[in-house]
């Protein structure tokens, strides 16, 4: 367990006594001072707050009451008026941990905005356009979540009746236009429903962006703060970033900028890439204590009906009359089932079934929040059916169905 501390570094805490049970460590904080640790692979940790008050980002810490944090959580516990607190740690042998390029922390500064509202009794809206590194739902999506309390210090927000829309990538640059038209779509159903509720209205959102901070992303930006009538923008670690919004954006949004936290974790490629697939492994089988017993069965080719969003590129010599690239970004291709349809993630989309027009594509698909996913686990071509694994029994809630570019293979 990797762990730092402004005021005293693990030996000389160690002196002060025993922590969270034998072999562990206390921790005496002074106020206004932070202790972070990283689970490294392979570890446990149990975290004990012993005397005084602490938060780990801004969820409180009950006194005595031990928590347990899996390999791979990065945590940083706050006093405001100095506390002790005990850590214990079980390790395996023979696991490292991978770093890699540095991040700067936004989830973190999201997470503790959220609970800091909550606290002062505000309901907020987290908005998260990270698609590559959801904190609500499975990666490649878009949502919106109210939060009504603040996360739990070991498993996080409770997720309920999310707003989930399918993007399908783990990237906005492979289809930017997408991007911006969900985007729009999420701050229309924020500000609808705004008007309907004042709770969501006085609480207003925080907004979790994704780290694509030039050309296209930047203009995604622009496009974000004026579709949500951003008041607030906070700008980490990035001051060229920074003059730009200043430059771009309306006089009245306030642009922030702030400093890298220097408690930020540095993750690899790999290390973001298990995440994602760990996130996806949650929403089939469960999260720490929480078990799910996901369902495998048969899917006849004929009961549904498979699309992907944005057709290849094409020489605009080759493109219909009055037709621009743009326009094929979000057009909705067929896809037939095969055997390269094995193991990709597939969102079952909410659109109504009884609406069609030309070629029997159904109208407001793009804009249609899906209700769920499923993985295709195997495709027989000869049988025309498909086996996929499901968080609910058959059959499908719905069938129309959307392709991601994300594979999903059940190693563990």
């Amino acid at each position: 367990m990797a762990t730092e501390g402004p005021e005293k570094t693990g030996e000389e805490a160690a002196g002060a006594g025993a922590g969270a049970g034998g072999g562990g460590t206390r921790f005496d904080l002074e106020k206004e001072t932070e202790l972070r640790f990283e689970v490294e692979a392979g570890e446990k940790v149990q975290l004990e707050l012993l005397t005084g008050l602490a938060e780990v980002f801004g969820s409180e810490l009950n006194r005595n009451k031990k928590y347990t944090f899996p390999p791979g959580s990065k945590i940083a516990v706050f006093t405001w008026q100095g506390c002790s607190v005990g850590i214990c740690a079980w390790l395996k042998r023979g696991e490292r941990q991978r770093k890699g390029p540095t991040d700067v922390g936004k989830s973190t500064v999201c997470r503790l905005l959220l609970s800091y509202a909550v606290r002062l009794g505000r309901r907020p809206t987290l908005v998260e356009l990270d698609v590559g590194q959801s904190g609500v739902s499975v990666p490649g999506t878009m949502s919106a979540l109210c939060i009504e309390r603040p996360a739990d210090v070991e498993e996080g927000y409770s997720v309920q009746a999310p707003l989930v829309y399918h993007f399908g990538s783990t990237t906005p640059g492979t289809n930017i236009k997408l991007y911006n038209k969900l985007t729009s779509c999420l701050a229309e159903v924020f500000s609808q429903r705004c008007e309907v509720n004042r709770k969501a209205s006085v609480g207003g959102c925080i907004i979790n962006t994704c780290g694509w901070v030039k050309g296209s992303g930047y203009q995604a930006l622009v496009h974000c703060a004026s579709a949500f009538q951003v008041d607030v923008v906070l700008v980490l670690d990035q001051e060229r970033l920074y003059n730009e919004l200043k430059r771009d954006l309306p006089h009245f949004v306030r642009v922030v900028l702030l400093p890298k936290s220097g408690g930020v974790v540095e993750r690899s490629k790999d290390c973001r890439r298990e995440a994602r697939d760990d996130k996806i492994r949650e929403y089939f089988y469960g999260f720490r204590g929480v078990s799910f017993y996901p369902h495998a069965f048969d899917v006849r080719f004929s009961d549904v009906r498979i699309y992907k969003i944005g057709a290849p590129s094409i020489p605009d010599s080759c493109l219909p009359l009055g037709m621009s690239q743009d326009d094929t970004q979000l057009k909705l291709v067929p896809v037939t089932p095969g055997r390269d349809l094995t193991h990709h993630v597939l969102s079952v989309s909410c659109a109504d079934e009884g609406e069609e027009v030309a070629g029997g594509v159904r109208r407001g698909l793009l804009e249609s929040p899906v209700c769920g996913f499923i993985v295709v686990t195997n495709v027989d071509t000869q049988a025309q059916v498909m086996t996929v694994l499901s968080p609910a029994p058959r059959p499908l809630p719905r069938h129309t169905l959307l392709i991601m570019d994300i594979r999903f293979i059940d190693l563990k």
